[in-house]
């Protein structure tokens, strides 16, 4: 059978899995897959061999990207220390651990590929190992810890199987020139994956600045991002394609550009597309798992070398000592105290029992050891390839299965098991036809209304407890304001706009400078705090010029900036007791700064010499709100609820929605707007909520 006729009835096949999940939910859906995968086998024209780096590209690439994407942000950007431990030093842990034990229990075996076998065994489904441990009502700092880690170490451990395996095919390893090159590849890969990532975000930022802004190219470019990122990073820059996808996916979940996040259709459609790929990958990874199983098996068996239950026995064996590495490192961090986690031993060992068994292995580690090579460089066959195979499989059947067993055991109303790729949602579109009269707005002059509505009705809904979500809402959609209004109108309105605003804006960063030197020469902050915050005007004042600049596609290393991230990132020769007041001093410079800017401009306003005839109000009030943002951000972080707030943005963002609905509907019924306009409209409130559905799931 040809490889396009395999791929065609593997796609129907995945589908058919889905079907059968739909009737028998209790079974996850990877192990549906793995059982058609079977049947294939049974045909005898089912044969796919892919060399390693078409299963890293086509897999690997692809389902970390994705992952990267879907990194959780809040508390798991918080504990950024611990998920990276967890992520780095278990993976380290369990692969010469646990690689020494396989060593010991499997013969035949070689030491490093026993390294390698526990290497690509350490990385989680990351979909599973969240849907598991909500279910089963972890602690928060435990839920946050594995959730995290389990995205992470996907990358870890691949880069660790690699290793391992290139100690395999080669016969030697050093230890020196491993570090050496793993430090390179490793800082070189984020390096180039944020770079490329930002690059890709720019080209995208500038198209859509220029009016390419078609939603299919545009997710076009985006699947296409993770192959590009890896195969140059990996052929070019010889450093790690799997750490620079993962950076890459990272980056552009935590540096959305203004254009892309002011459409809320482009993220809906990309964000269904990924899913549809994701889906589609896992389901080829398990349907070739079980195509492969029964091969493995006849010639692990074969010659009277093992028995069945040998093999079995092998296979399970090697997923005690995975699970008991993990339950044991998992028990030590939550007994262990931290500022994280106060040390707490009641309930430490059911805790550190369900997050090993939640520790489901999935499709990356499938497709790491699919791509294991079938010969040596010498041209011998690589020693033991079924064997491994074998015993992988049956990991990640076992941990599979554990799940399904534990899981209504501790939970027994907790549902199903979600793993990666194991749901579709589904974007429906509606299409009218009708003529466009010129009397009626122009859906440019519609979608400022609705915009203008949405304002005004979370300035209504403002109350003291939610200002700071109403605030950042209003100041969203005030910028997409702007550049609704610049786009409508012409070149000289655009000119002398933006140059009214940046009048404006120098009004007001005169206020904040004043601030600053007062609180300075007080004394009230030090030199430090005071250097940083001129700095923080000093970018505002190079924004404001630039703001009756085109847009550029450039990109500028400002290295007094990356300095003083990393400076603050890794706390760098400072105490804690000094950090606490540089936060401290930082706040109340930020704070008095706004504060001082907006007094600036009342003053500017209510001032003799002004002619407030040619004042825009509008960007008065626009710059207002985005100090009083500001001023609201910076109140009581140590006080501030996450959860609540989150609350209060999704309510808020339903009232505007609600406005918008019910503004499009007047302008309907007025006769201001077409039906065609106003289904547009419709649609696109539509996909705002869908987006907002989507970003409550991703928190």
């Amino acid at each position: 059978m040809h490889i396009i006729e395999i791929i065609i009835v593997l796609a129907l096949l995945i589908l058919l899995s889905n079907v059968i999940s739909h009737y028998l939910p209790a079974i996850p859906l990877s192990l549906i897959q793995i059982v058609l995968g079977l049947l294939t086998s049974l045909s005898g024209q089912f044969e796919i061999n892919l060399s390693q780096d078409w299963f890293l590209l086509i897999f690997i690439a692809p389902l970390l990207y994705t992952d990267g994407r879907r990194f959780p942000k809040g508390e798991l950007w918080r504990m950024r220390v611990p998920i990276l431990g967890n992520a780095i030093l278990l993976v380290f842990l369990t692969t010469i651990v646990g690689g020494y034990l396989i060593y010991q229990i499997v013969p035949k075996i070689p030491l490093a590929e026993a390294f390698a076998l526990a290497a690509i065994l350490s990385p989680t489904d990351p979909i599973a190992v969240q849907s598991i441990a909500k279910r089963t009502k972890l602690p928060d700092s435990v839920l946050h810890l594995v959730s995290g880690e389990s995205l992470i170490n996907d990358a870890s451990g691949l880069v660790a199987f690699r290793y391992a395996l290139a100690a395999v095919l080669t016969g030697t390893f050093s230890l020196a020139a491993a570090s050496g090159n793993f430090i390179y590849i490793g800082v070189i890969g984020i390096i180039l994956g944020v770079v490329l990532s930002r690059l890709l975000d720019s080209i995208q930022e500038l198209l859509l600045r220029n009016g390419v802004d078609d939603v299919v190219f545009h997710t076009a470019i985006q699947l296409v991002s993770p192959f590009l990122i890896y195969i140059l990073i990996e052929e070019v820059f010889h450093a790690s394609g799997v750490i620079g996808v993962v950076a890459a996916g990272v980056t552009t979940q935590f540096g959305k550009t203004r254009s892309v996040e002011y459409r809320p259709e482009l993220r809906v459609v990309s964000s269904t597309t990924w899913d549809v790929l994701n889906y589609l990958l896992n389901g080829f990874v398990f349907m070739l798992l079980g195509n492969v199983l029964p091969t493995a098996m006849r010639n692990v068996i074969e010659g009277d070398r093992f028995s069945t239950l040998q093999a079995v026995s092998f296979a399970f064996l090697t997923w005690i000592i995975i699970l008991a590495i993990r339950t044991i490192w998992s028990y030590v961090y939550q007994i262990f105290p931290s500022k994280k986690n106060k040390g707490k031993k009641k309930g430490a060992v059911r805790y550190a029992l369900l997050t090993g068994l939640s520790g489901v292995r999935g499709a990356v580690t499938m497709a790491g050891i699919l791509s294991l090579p079938l010969r040596m460089p010498s041209g011998a066959v690589f020693p033991e390839r079924d064997l491994v195979l074998f015993i992988a499989s049956g990991v990640v059947i076992f941990s599979l299965l554990a799940a399904v067993i534990t899981l209504p055991l501790v939970a027994p109303n907790a549902g199903p098991i979600v793993t990666r790729g194991s749901s579709i949602d589904e974007v429906q579109e509606d299409q009218e036809e009708e003529e466009e009269l010129p009397q009626y707005l122009t859906d440019n002059e519609a979608y400022l209304i609705i915009v203008q509505t949405a304002i005004s009705s979370l300035n209504e809904k403002r109350t003291p407890k939610n200002q700071r979500a109403a605030y950042e809402l209003m100041l969203d959609y005030q910028n997409l304001e702007r550049q609704i209004s610049m786009e409508i109108r012409d070149d000289d309105q655009v000119e002398k706009a933006l140059g009214q605003e940046a009048r404006l804006r120098q009004v007001a960063i005169a206020g904040e400078r004043a601030a600053i030197e007062r609180l300075y020469k007080n004394k009230q902050i030090s030199a430090t705090t005071y250097q940083d915050a001129l700095y923080r005007v000093e970018q505002e004042t190079n924004n404001t010029n630039r703001l009756t600049e085109r847009p550029k596609l450039s990109i500028v290393l400002d290295l007094r900036k990356a300095k003083r991230f990393f400076h603050r990132f890794f706390r760098l020769k400072r105490s804690a007791q000094e950090d606490v007041v540089l936060v401290k001093e930082a706040r109340l410079a930020d704070r008095e700064a706004a504060k001082a800017a907006i007094k600036a401009l009342s003053r500017y306003v209510s001032s003799e010499k002004v002619d407030n005839s040619k004042i825009n109000r509008n960007t008065i009030y626009h710059l207002v709100i985005m100090y009083r943002n500001r001023i609201e951000r910076l109140k009581g972080k140590s006080n501030f609820e996450f959860t609540e707030y989150q609350k209060q943005r999704s309510r808020l963002q339903i009232v505007a929605l609600g406005a918008q609905r019910a503004s499009v509907q007047s302008m309907l019924e007025t006769g201001r707007i077409t039906r065609k306009n106003a289904a547009k409209l419709r649609t696109y409130i539509n996909y705002s909520e869908n987006a907002l559905t989507l970003d409550v799931e991703g928190d």
